[in-house]
């Protein structure tokens, strides 16, 4: 049926018509505007707290990473620098003054927070020296890396495994970071030098680096956002303004429709039909005054055919333009309005007892009312349409329900009709809804309602 699917689309977007209100153009305007703004707002702030949560995440990961960097290169200088120096060949035979200079050397230079743990291990495993006197001297096997970055020099840094029985004196210090690298004593010969340092302070130090770049990064998100959200309020008020102006411009066609038929249906009634009214009657004079029996029967359909052309021609006058409606009521307008149809359809009319509307409600309810039944003549295939008009909870209702062919929603329904669409946009302006439910092979129900000021 004509324009049923535009019709439910504003069925299915509106409110309930019970709960709705009159609205002016500007508190439409306004709240519309602030849903938008909303409606970007907050997909922008989610997307802000994703990117800040990630920037904080790679910001931490990234000060880990540099903190151990840093913790491989002291290492490498405690190492080289302090240790190496004093890994003499006595130091490394087990030689206690030997030992006792080298271990002065460590506590004084080298355990230093967070280092906790000093060991030097030959190829064989043999704990050469350490801090933890009851360890020098003890074999433990050596892993893969251990063995591979005492041969080639290079530094490793890795969690500690504190259930190795060589770590046994180390598990009370918690959670420890453990590098070791390959290096040369004076005699050319290749040990393995490990410290053990708190991983505490590699945490601190990563914590240290996003915190210093967060509030940067999560500022300047906050601050892009902040700069769209103008920008994105101007646009949507410029689209609400566009929206407006559509909304006037439907407004003006449908006052500049209502006026033309005005002025069409006065001149066929003052013109047209008076001048056929009277020479209707003049041919009927003529017929009977005619002396042959040829000439009166031509005379005599002449004036039917004349007669039958004002009456469809009337019947064209109520569907341009109601002059029952002001003058007598929706009812009897109404009334008019399905006379037509009469001929062709099962029509019921049922209108409140009494029913007083306002003449801004009841020229609407025509005009849906109007445009409904022309579809149902036009497309529906119909055999029955009902009419109904009442008043519900402060709001006029009209339903319109025929028994035809119907259409599933979401549909493509035939033969768009513009004036529909522009009767959609009014309800909608007058605050009330205009919505449709339709099957297919189960007729259409179209449903009109306004609230009364």
């Amino acid at each position: 049926m004509g324009s049923m699917e535009v019709m439910h689309a504003m069925g299915e977007n509106g409110a309930s018509g019970r709960e709705r209100r009159p609205r002016t153009s500007a508190a439409r305007g306004s709240g519309s505007v602030a849903i938008a703004i909303a409606q970007f707002a907050l997909p922008g702030i989610v997307a802000v707290a994703l990117i800040g949560i990630l920037g904080v995440q790679v910001f931490r990961g990234t000060g880990k990473s540099e903190a151990i960097r840093n913790a491989k290169e002291l290492t490498n200088l405690a190492a080289r620098g302090i240790v190496a120096p004093h890994l003499t060949a006595n130091a490394l035979d087990g030689d206690p003054r030997a030992l006792g200079a080298l271990d002065r050397v460590v506590r004084a230079s080298v355990l230093r927070e967070p280092v906790v743990r000093v060991k030097i291990w030959d190829a064989s495993g043999r704990i050469l020296y350490s801090d933890m006197p009851g360890l020098m001297g003890t074999r433990y096997q050596l892993g893969d890396d251990e063995l591979h970055a005492l041969r080639t020099g290079g530094t490793k840094a890795e969690l500690s495994d504190l259930t190795r029985p060589e770590n046994r004196f180390e598990r009370r210090f918690g959670k420890l970071l453990e590098v070791y690298l390959g290096i040369r004593t004076q005699t050319g010969r290749r040990v393995l030098f490990e410290e053990y340092q708190r991983y505490s302070s590699v945490s601190a130090s990563g914590q240290r680096l996003w915190r210093a770049f967060a509030p940067a990064l999560i500022g300047a998100l906050l601050l892009l956002e902040l700069v769209q959200v103008p920008l994105a309020w101007t646009l949507a008020r410029r689209l609400r303004r566009g929206q407006e102006q559509r909304e006037a411009l439907l407004r003006r066609a449908i006052e500049a429709s209502d006026n033309e038929r005005r002025r069409v249906a006065r001149d066929l009634h003052d013109g047209v039909v008076q001048n056929l009214a009277g020479a209707s009657f003049g041919v009927a004079a003529a017929a009977e005054e005619a002396t042959d029996e040829r000439s009166r029967a031509v005379l005599t359909d002449a004036a039917a055919e004349m007669r039958s052309t004002i009456r469809a021609l009337r019947t064209l006058l109520v569907d341009i333009y109601p002059a029952s409606l002001h003058r007598e009521g929706l009812e009897p307008a109404l009334s008019d309005l399905l006379a037509p149809s009469a001929g062709k359809l099962d029509t019921r009319l049922d209108v409140a007892p009494g029913l007083q509307l306002p003449h801004d409600v009841e020229a609407l309810m025509f005009r849906a009312a109007q445009e409904t039944i022309r579809n149902v003549v036009a497309h529906a295939d119909a055999e029955r349409v009902d009419v109904s008009v009442r008043v519900d909870d402060g709001h006029a209702v009209l339903e319109v329900a025929d028994d035809g062919r119907g259409f599933e929603p979401g549909a493509a329904a035939p033969s768009g009709h513009f004036g529909l669409q522009m009767l959609a946009d009014l309800a909608r302006d007058a605050g009330g809804e205009l919505a449709v439910d339709s099957r297919e092979g189960r007729g259409t129900r179209v449903r009109l309602e306004v609230p009364l000021r």
